[in-house]
Order: structure tokens, then sequence, then C-alpha cells
């Protein structure tokens, strides 16, 4: 193993719900826009650069279950951080005008954000569903290997040498088991 990857191996793997990863993002972005008005007076390229990174993360954390919830979760997280970097005076309406134009001028940062969380839960769903079938595959595969190893054995030793098996010709009119196949190896 390469050492990167020994290292990436040891980095925490939380798993988080659908609220999980949308509260992970918003409170981090809050935090980071905090930040960065009190330090950098309200710099918007660190804030986008930091979304983009909270963006990536939410969607490597979030559980596969939930993979639909962080590309709509992060810009939810971006409009959350961006109050306190937008300033604005003159009350609630000021503030609020302050925020839409901040959004608005700052749109490429919220879409590089959400088409990066986008990204990376298609291609974990994609991976995902890729092993779901790799697994359906070894099981259909290791369900007919088994299934015609019991035919062969209730067909009974002389089987195939010319003599008759169970059943044939015995007069009994009983008839060998029949080979059974898993629904998922008959489908194909």
């Amino acid at each position: 193993m390469s050492p990167l990857a020994a290292r990436l191996r040891r980095l925490p793997n939380p798993r988080f719900t659908g609220l999980g990863a949308g509260l992970f993002a918003t409170a981090t972005m809050l935090a980071f826009a905090f930040l960065d008005r009190l330090l950098l007076d309200g710099e918007p390229v660190v804030y986008g650069v930091l979304f983009l990174l909270v963006s990536a993360v939410t969607a490597l954390w979030v559980r596969t279950a939930d993979l639909v919830t962080a590309p709509i979760s992060v810009p939810i997280a971006f409009a959350a951080g961006a109050y306190p970097i937008a300033g604005g005076t003159g009350g609630f309406g000021g503030q609020m005008m302050a925020l839409i134009t901040t959004l608005a001028l700052h749109a490429g940062w919220l879409y590089g954000g959400t088409l990066i969380a986008g990204l990376i839960a298609t291609v974990r769903k994609v991976r995902q569903m890729g092993r779901r079938q790799s697994a359906r595959d070894a099981a259909a595969r290791a369900g007919v290997t088994r299934a015609g190893a019991t035919a062969y054995r209730a067909a009974g030793p002389g089987h195939g040498s010319g003599s008759p098996g169970p059943g044939h010709g015995s007069g009994t009119g009983a008839r060998a088991p029949r080979a059974t196949v898993p629904r998922a190896a008959r489908r194909g």
C-alpha cells in the first residue's frame, strides 16, 4: 500500500444522514463565513473556495442511501453562510438586498460547488450499483453451479453410463428431482 493511500485510510470517514450532511454543510459554511468576515472583511473568493471544499466533503461523507441530498443541501449551506459576508445596512430590507446581491454576484461558486457535490454523488452511486451487480452475478453463478451439482448427484451413480437412473424404467413412476436455477440466473 502506498504511503498516500495509508494516510487517506487514517482520515475520518463519517457517514452522515441526509439531514446530518445538510446540517454539517450549513454549520461549516456559517463558521467559515464568520471567520472570513472577522479576519478578511468578508472576502467572497475565500468563501467560494472554502465552499467548494465543503461541497466535496459533504458529498463524500453522506451515506450511500442519502446521496441525493448532497447536491440539494450544499446550495442551502452557501446561502446561509453568505448572510454574514453580505454586509448590508438599513435594517432587514437592506440586509436581504445585500444577501440577494451577494448570491447573484457569486453564483459561479454556488454552481461550481453544487456541480462538485452532484458529480461526486453520481460517481459514488454508479460505483455502488456496479458492486451490487457484481455481487448478484457472483451469487447467480454460485447458484447455477450448486444447482448443477445437485442435479448431477440426484441423477444417481449410473446416470449417463447407459444404465437407467432412479425412476427410469423402474415402473414406480417416480422422477428424478429437477435442477433449480436461481431467479437472477433465469432472467439473464
